[in-house]
C-alpha cells in the first residue's frame, strides 16, 4: 500500500476471556464474552456494531455473533485466509471499512478450544483433495507432518548461514517467560525459567525444543474499531492504526517453502516496506515489537525481517538484556505465544492496547508506536498501532 493513504481508524476497545487448557464452554461463548468486554470496555452499545472481522479456522460465524449481539444492522465482514499469519488481517480489514465509510464499528474476534477440543500441533493428516493437501501430503512422506517439524528445517538453514545457535534460541525463550512470570493474564504467570531448564527439556524437532514451541490454548479476544473522532468521543485515548499490511515473497507454500530460493522465514520483509511507507515511520520509531513467536527461534529472521538489524546480527542485537523491558526494543513483553496465550496472534494486540494505555505490567515508558506482526513462514500480516 502507497504511502499516500491515510487511515482513519482506531481501536476504542479491548476484550478477553481467561487464558486456560480448558475452558468449559463453547468457542462462541468465549468470543461472545470477549466481544462483550470488548465494547463495554469502549463505552459502545452492542447495538451499534455493523461490521466483523475475524481469519480463517474460526468457527464462529459473524452472523450468529450479530444476531446474539442484538445489532440492528450488518454493513461489512470479512474473513483473512490464514491461521496466525492472517493475525493482523483483521484489523487491515476493519481500518480499510472503517477509513473508506463502509462500516461506523468493527469488531474484531478470535475464539478457540485450540487445547480442549483440537489441537494444531498435532501430525497434518490432510484428506480432501486440495492443492495445499497434496503438496502437504508430498511434505508428509518425507516426515514433514507437523508444524514443528517444517519450520525445524529453516530455521537449521537460519542457523547454518547466520552461526546463530541453540544459545540464542534460549534467550529469545527465557526473556519471554521472564515477561509473562509478571503478567496475571499469562499461563505461565509466576513460572520463569532458567537456560538450565530450557536445554533440559526434550527436543520436538532439531533445533526446536519443547520450550521453543507455542502454547495451545482455550480463550478468545476481541478488538472495538471505529474512526479516529468517534474514538476520541469515548472512554479512552485514541489507539490509531497508523498502516496495516500482508505479503508474501515468491515462490511460497505455507509452513513448507522449501522451493523458494531463501527459505529462511523473512517474510516480513515485505509487509514492514508496506507498513513503514504507509506510516511514515521506520524502524527506530518503534517502541515495542509484538514479533508472532508460534518459535521462539523465528523472532531472530523476524527482528532482520522488520528492520531492526541487519540480516543475521539477531544473534548480536538480543544480547545484554536489548529485547527486555529497560532494554532497547522489547519484544513481546506480555509473554507472547510461548508464555502467556496462543490465540492465533490477536492477544498480542491487545498487550500493544496496554502499551500504548500506559496499563501493561511491563510497560515500557512513554510508548507511543507499537509493532504487531503475524506468524512467519506462511502468508504474513502486519501493523503500526500508535498514538497521535
Amino acid at each position: 500500500m502507497s504511502g499516500s493513504f491515510v487511515s482513519r481508524a482506531a481501536i476504542a476497545g479491548y476484550g478477553a476471556t481467561e487464558f486456560s487448557k480448558c475452558s468449559g464452554r463453547s468457542e462462541l461463548q468465549l468470543a461472545m464474552e470477549a466481544i462483550l468486554a470488548a465494547l463495554a470496555d469502549a463505552g459502545v452499545d452492542p447495538a451499534e456494531v455493523d461490521g466483523f472481522a475475524t481469519y480463517t479456522m474460526d468457527n464462529n460465524s459473524e452472523h450468529e455473533i450479530f444476531r446474539l449481539l442484538g445489532a440492528r444492522e450488518m454493513r461489512f465482514f470479512a474473513r483473512t485466509t490464514g491461521g496466525g499469519g492472517a493475525a493482523c488481517g483483521p484489523l487491515q480489514q476493519a481500518m480499510l471499512a472503517v477509513s473508506a465509510g463502509m462500516a461506523d464499528t468493527v469488531v474484531c474476534y478470535r475464539a478457540m478450544n485450540e487445547r480442549s477440543e483440537y489441537r494444531f500441533g498435532v501430525p497434518m493428516a490432510p484428506t480432501a483433495p486440495t492443492s495445499a493437501n497434496l503438496l502437504f501430503g508430498f511434505l508428509g512422506a518425507q516426515g514433514l507432518r507437523t508444524p514443528a517439524a517444517l519450520i525445524a528445517m529453516t530455521m537449521r538453514r537460519y542457523m547454518h548461514e547466520t552461526g546463530a545457535t541453540e544459545e540464542d534460541f534460549a534467550t529469545v525463550a527465557v526473556t519471554t517467560r521472564k515477561h509473562a512470570a509478571a503478567n496475571p493474564n499469562a499461563f505461565f504467570h509466576g513460572k520463569p525459567i532458567t537456560r538450565e531448564d530450557y536445554f533440559a527439556a526434550p527436543m520436538i524437532a532439531d533445533p526446536l525444543r519443547l520450550l521453543d514451541c507455542c502454547q495451545e490454548t482455550d480463550g478468545a479476544v476481541a478488538i472495538v474499531v471505529t474512526s479516529v473522532e468517534r474514538a476520541a468521543a469515548l472512554g479512552h485515548r485514541p489507539i490509531r492504526i497508523k498502516a496495516a499490511a500482508q505479503g508474501l515473497p515468491k515462490g511460497s507454500f505455507g509452513l513448507g517453502s522449501y522451493w523458494r530460493e531463501d527459505i529462511v522465514p523473512r517474510e516480513g520483509s515485505i509487509v514492514a516496506r508496506g507498513l513503514y511507507a504507509q506510516a511514515g515511520l521506520g524502524p527506530k520509531d518503534i517502541d515495542v515489537a509484538i514479533l508472532y513467536d508460534h518459535f521462539a527461534p523465528t523472532v531472530l529472521p523476524s527482528l532482520e525481517a522488520y528492520g531492526f538489524c541487519a540480516p543475521g546480527e539477531a544473534k548480536e542485537f538480543i544480547k545484554d538484556g536489548n529485547i527486555e523491558i529497560g532494554g532497547g526494543l522489547p519484544v513481546n513483553p506480555h509473554g507472547g505465544l510461548l508464555a502467556e496465550a496462543y490465540i492465533h496472534g490477536l492477544n498480542g494486540v491487545g498487550e500493544a492496547v496496554r502499551q500504548l494505555r500506559g496499563t501493561s505490567v511491563n510497560q515500557r515508558p512513554g510508548a507511543a508506536n507499537i509493532l504487531v506482526t503475524g506468524a512467519s513462514a506462511v502468508p504474513t500480516s502486519g501493523v503500526i498501532l500508535g498514538l497521535d
